[in-house]
Formats: structure tokens, C-alpha cells, sequence
């Protein structure tokens, strides 16, 4: 057995004779240990907002969609869709008009949502519908609505009631002064027939309606859309996929995954996750400077111990290597099992939702290797590091006991 390593264990789980060494290793270790817990529950309770938010998106959210590289509109063809529906990886194409309007209901209006055609394969690319607090979801042959709750509110307006027409109100196409205000924009009357709810700014923002209605209330020719909204199978690569749809359209197009579509959000969470990380490894440099002065505090607690070895013949480097091996060892096991503890409060959390944000909302957490291993690459990195500095010490020890 390597001689550094035997004393380096020897001296870890022997008791010193001076208990006060004894009780600066036990904090060293509890820092090491707690460090360890809390950043891996920290982390874990992060990724599991972060996927509890972003679950809320991805319902609206396809896996591409194909935009206009200019202007509002492209020509979406029935020869492309086919050509479409024949990459290797797409299971199911969408069509969507998406425009500006006015809503109007009674004496209230609401001048900044958006109206979304939609046609019949909506919601095989998007479960939009299973976000419905009330109603059902639309026919494409009615003139009928989905409306958010946030504009559900504002206009006070409920499903399906009595009499109660939501009008839509859009700019006419064209150019030039307008003469006559009342012939200035497209208008349509709907009902509302169901209320959608998947975050504040979604629900008051759009108005979903069958394709046609759309199309005619913008004046659009039968192949104008406004983007193609695909669902791609689980075995899909998405570059090669990309690639195709791009030779189609002939680069006329951009196209958007989930990440670009959402870049803002996803640039928010991956910021914030960053510095709850760098906050927390500030913590754990503090906690594990414990591990440096335990190293010290063992060196001169070991000092005739070290003449004797460097008596017998181990050189300085051997010596310096037993105590940098002590720290690093306490640093391993201490982070260990704080992981292993961590590891369980996260799994039971997940199967028995010890903690919970509202009755019936159990905070999230969502269990990563990668989390895992970023704790402990983190743990063992400034373990070493103390250790190291520590360690030092061995050589003006030696000077003076020479």
C-alpha cells in the first residue's frame, strides 16, 4: 500500500490524543458534508422550477417552427406540405395565421392581442387544449373562439353565454389615407367557446379561431400562412430535419426550435441557475477553508510524528503528501455522503412531496446526473485546493524541528 496513503487514513479515522484537533476535523467534516447536501438540493429544486416553468411553454410551444425570413407571410403550398410530411423524422405539420387585433365585447375592448388561426392538426403538434379551464376547444367549420384568461377577465366575458358576441376587429390591407374611419377595418362577430390558461403572458395575449376565419378576416389568398408548426418523433434529428425544410422553401424560411423560440426565457433561467450556483460555491469556499485549517491544525498536532518520518527517511514531498491526501479524503467522504443524503431527500420529495407550495402543488424538484456531478467535481476541486494550501505548512515545520 502506498506509504502517503496508509498514514494519510490513519491519521482521518484515528482519534488525537488532543481533542480540541478532533473537534476542528468533526466541523471540517460537517462543512464538507452540509456543503455537499445543500448545493445538490438547491440545484435539484432549481431544475425542477425550471422544468415546472418551462412545461407551461412547451404545451404551446412545437418542436420547430417555420417563419417568414421577411414580412408577415410566405406561400405555403399543397406540393410543399407533402414534400414536407416526407422528411424522415416529421410526424404531423401545422398551419397557423397569427395577426394583431382588436377585441370588443360590449363596452370593453382590448387593442393588443393577437388572433391564431389554427387548423385541424393544431392540437396533434400542440395539447393546447388540455390547458382549458372551461369550454371546448374549437370546430374549424363555426366562428367560434378560445380565448385566454387573462382576456377572459379583462372583457368580462364567460363561455358560451346567451347573446354574447366577441368582436374581432383588424386593419384592412392596403395603402394610403383613410377617408371613412367605419370602412377601415375587417371585422367579425364569434362566440366564445372555451377558455385556455397556460401563463400570464400567453393568456392575455392570444385568441385561438378555426384557419378559414382567420384567413378571411385578413384577406389572405388560400396559400398564405404566417408559420408551419411541426411535432417531430422522438427519434428525429433535428439538424438533418432542418436542413430538409430549408432546401424546400429554398432558404426562404427561418426556423425555430423550442430554446429560440423561447431565448429570453431560457437565458433568464440559465442565468439565474448560474448564480445560485456561484452564490452557493461561495458558501461551500468558506465552509471548506475549515478543511485547510484542520490540515494546519494537524500538522502541528503531528509534528514529532512528522520528524520521525523525515528521521527514517520520507522526504518532504512524501510528508506533505500525507496531509494533502487527509484533506482530500475528508473532502471525499464527507461530500459523499452528503450526496447520498441529499440524493434521498430528493427522491422521497418526488415520490411523497414532503414539501409542498400550495395543497395540492408539491414543489418541484427533478432528480440530474449532471447536477450530481457538477456537486461533486465542485466539492472535490476546492477540497483539493484547501488541502494543497494546507499541506504547505509541512515545510516550515520541518525547518524549525531540524
Amino acid at each position: 500500500m502506498n506509504f502517503s496513503y496508509y498514514i494519510a487514513k490513519r491519521y482521518l479515522f484515528t482519534k488525537s490524543k488532543n481533542n480540541a484537533i478532533n473537534i476542528i476535523t468533526i466541523i471540517a467534516s460537517i462543512g464538507v458534508f452540509a456543503g455537499a447536501m445543500a448545493l445538490f438540493i438547491v440545484l435539484s429544486g432549481f431544475s425542477g422550477l425550471k422544468e415546472f416553468s418551462l412545461s407551461f411553454s412547451n404545451k404551446f410551444d412545437p418542436d420547430l417552427k417555420v417563419l417568414p425570413k421577411t414580412g408577415k407571410y410566405f406561400i405555403y403550398s399543397e406540393e410543399q406540405q407533402q414534400q414536407l410530411l416526407q422528411i424522415e423524422g416529421i410526424k404531423i405539420t401545422s398551419k397557423v395565421i397569427e395577426e394583431r387585433v382588436l377585441l370588443n365585447f360590449k363596452d370593453k375592448n382590448v387593442p393588443s392581442s393577437y388572433i391564431k388561426g389554427v387548423d385541424e392538426n393544431f392540437l396533434k403538434v400542440n395539447a393546447v387544449d388540455s390547458t382549458l379551464l372551461a369550454g371546448t376547444w374549437l370546430h374549424q367549420d363555426e366562428k367560434q373562439v378560445v380565448v385566454g384568461n387573462g382576456i377572459s377577465r379583462k372583457l368580462s366575458i364567460g363561455v358560451a353565454g346567451y347573446g354574447d358576441v366577441l368582436r374581432i376587429f383588424v386593419p384592412k390591407p392596403g395603402k394610403g389615407q383613410v377617408s371613412n374611419p367605419n370602412n377601415a377595418f375587417n371585422a367579425i362577430s364569434s362566440m366564445v367557446i372555451g377558455i385556455y390558461s397556460i401563463n400570464e403572458d400567453l393568456d392575455n395575449k392570444y385568441v385561438y379561431a378555426p384557419f378559414s376565419l382567420a384567413q378571411n378576416l385578413l384577406e389572405l389568398n388560400e396559400n398564405e400562412i404566417s408559420a408551419i408548426e411541426i411535432s417531430l418523433t422522438d427519434t428525429a434529428n433535428v439538424d438533418e430535419v432542418r436542413a430538409a425544410i430549408q432546401q424546400i422553401f429554398q432558404q426562404n424560411v427561418l426556423i425555430k426550435d423550442r430554446v429560440q423560440l423561447n431565448d429570453k426565457l431560457y437565458k433568464m433561467l440559465n442565468t439565474e441557475n448560474l448564480a445560485v450556483y456561484l452564490i452557493f460555491t461561495l458558501i461551500l469556499i468558506i465552509a471548506l477553508f475549515n478543511v485547510g485549517g484542520a490540515i494546519v491544525m494537524a500538522i502541528l498536532d503531528k509534528q514529532h510524528n512528522i520528524k520521525t518520518l523525515y528521521n527514517l527517511g520520507a522526504n518532504i514531498h512524501q510528508i506533505r503528501r500525507v496531509f494533502f491526501l487527509q484533506g482530500t479524503l475528508l473532502t471525499f467522504f464527507g461530500g459523499v455522503l452528503g450526496l447520498a443524503i441529499a440524493c434521498v431527500i430528493i427522491l422521497l420529495q418526488q415520490q411523497f412531496s414532503l414539501v409542498m407550495i400550495t395543497p395540492s402543488l408539491p414543489y418541484p424538484v427533478l432528480f440530474e446526473a449532471k447536477n450530481l456531478m457538477i456537486v461533486f467535481l465542485t466539492i472535490m476541486s476546492l477540497g483539493i485546493i484547501a488541502s494543497y494550501i494546507g499541506s504547505t505548512r509541512i515545510k516550515r515545520v520541518i525547518e524549525i524541528n531540524s
